[in-house]
């Protein structure tokens, strides 16, 4: 079954990193269906069953976004906030997340060295995907983990971007 990816830029026509991560998916379109929200509901209204619908035709979830403020956009959060309501994704009844798989894709302006305890900022990318972890195992979902790319802001200069390209494939292909 195909993987769901959930892509979530403000702008992605002038992302260079998801763009290119977006590119490299379309490759692939008997793996992966790519849904842009920001494109889809450029209202901002979320049509919460469509959404339902299209996860539960796929057996994993990938949400792909840039790390903004050592967090997702404000539009992934309201997604996740809308679609994963009681009775389908949690509760008594709600178990249509049980089981599925889930993973993160991060673009991530700031060195890997930086995301250290004893880094700059003091704290780790798993403590900043925490809550998505936390949601996995909330909604008894399989939590793949985490691909990131660090520094992005110097990937489009070096061979960073295609490398992390033909590595965020493989990650996906194996969630």
């Amino acid at each position: 079954m195909k993987k769901l990816i959930i892509v979530s830029h403000p702008n992605i026509e002038s992302s260079v990193i998801n763009k290119r991560w977006v590119n490299e998916l379309e490759k692939h379109p008997d793996h992966f269906t790519i849904h842009n929200i920001y494109t889809e509901y450029p209202d901002g209204k979320i049509d919460i069953e469509k959404e339902q619908k299209l996860i539960e035709a796929h057996d994993a979830l990938i949400l792909q976004y840039p790390l903004y403020w050592f967090n997702c956009p404000p539009f992934l959060k309201q997604w996740l906030d809308d679609v994963f309501t009681y009775g389908w994704a949690y509760g008594s009844k709600g178990n249509m997340m049980k089981g599925r798989k889930v993973a993160l894709a991060i673009s991530a302006g700031i060195d890997k060295e930086d995301f250290q305890e004893d880094g700059e900022w003091k704290v780790t990318i798993e403590q900043l995907t925490l809550p998505f972890k936390t949601t996995a195992l909330y909604t008894k979902s399989d939590y793949k983990g985490h691909f990131v790319l660090y520094d992005s802001h110097n990937a489009p200069n070096s061979d960073a971007l295609e490398k992390s390209a033909e590595d965020y494939i493989k990650f996906a292909m194996n969630i």
